[in-house]
């Protein structure tokens, strides 16, 4: 690619961007590949607006971790990401594209790619109004896991046993089953040349201090367990049917 094509290119990208912020997470389309992703704005990124009020999650989440979280933080991820794109040929690609394609090497890329895009799916997947599982989820997770119950131990294990920063996940898998994963730092199971279990996230906990310290200082586990009553499981479903489609 040359310079002006790539100009050109960028430019397109930053239009995309503007006409349809919020399409960065959208479902996978209905019978795409399991290397598809769907269409999606390009860089520059923009901080998408929390889907609820900053004190919706009180008890479970106060209102200044909301805040610093998304402004500060996962804002701090996109500015550096858009600045991180300048100079790279990824630019030209959608943010879950990049993912895909980042390596090792493209350090700011992967970090800060990986901040906007498990942040921009955390928002979604909390609610402040309650919702139950629907019974294609139950079906789901009780095929996969056994139990309710052993999912859950599952995952707040996963959550707890991270070493300093990281997420823990409920992906689909390539072959459209359901595990438990977690990963440092801003990875996220997109990452197919880093990670090692590769899948479609439809559930994430950021156990980042950040997210939780203000509140809970250093019990995690009482975070984890404050974080079950605020899930989106509408939104879980959504994600679940588009993965397996």
């Amino acid at each position: 690619m040359d310079k002006r094509e790539f100009i050109k290119l960028a430019s397109l990208a930053g239009v995309a961007a503007l006409a349809n912020p919020g399409a960065i997470l959208a479902s996978p389309a209905k019978g795409a590949s399991k290397t598809a992703f769907p269409a999606g704005p390009k860089a520059p990124f923009e901080l998408p607006a929390l889907p609820f009020a900053a004190d919706a999650l009180e008890p479970n989440i106060d209102k200044m971790t909301m805040e610093i979280h998304h402004d500060k933080h996962h804002g701090a991820y996109v500015k550096n990401l858009n600045e991180a794109l300048k100079s790279s040929p990824l630019a030209s690609f959608t943010l879950e594209e990049i993912l895909a394609k980042v390596t090792e090497k493209d350090k700011a890329i992967r970090n800060n790619g990986g901040g906007h895009y498990n942040h921009s799916l955390f928002w979604t997947l909390l609610s402040p109004q309650k919702t139950t599982p629907s019974d294609k989820i139950t079906g789901a997770v009780n095929k996969a896991f056994g139990s309710w119950d052993t999912f859950q131990q599952k995952f707040n294990d996963a959550a707890k046993g991270v070493f300093g920063s990281g997420w823990a996940w409920l992906i689909v898998t390539p072959d459209k089953k359901l595990a438990v994963i977690s990963t440092p730092n801003q990875d996220n199971p997109l990452m197919h040349k880093i990670v090692k279990e590769r899948g479609t996230p439809i559930l994430a906990l950021d156990v980042w201090e950040h997210a939780y310290y203000l509140k809970y200082q250093n019990k995690r586990p009482d975070y984890i367990a404050a974080f079950w009553n605020v899930v989106n499981w509408n939104e879980v479903e959504k994600r679940y049917v588009a993965a397996i489609s």
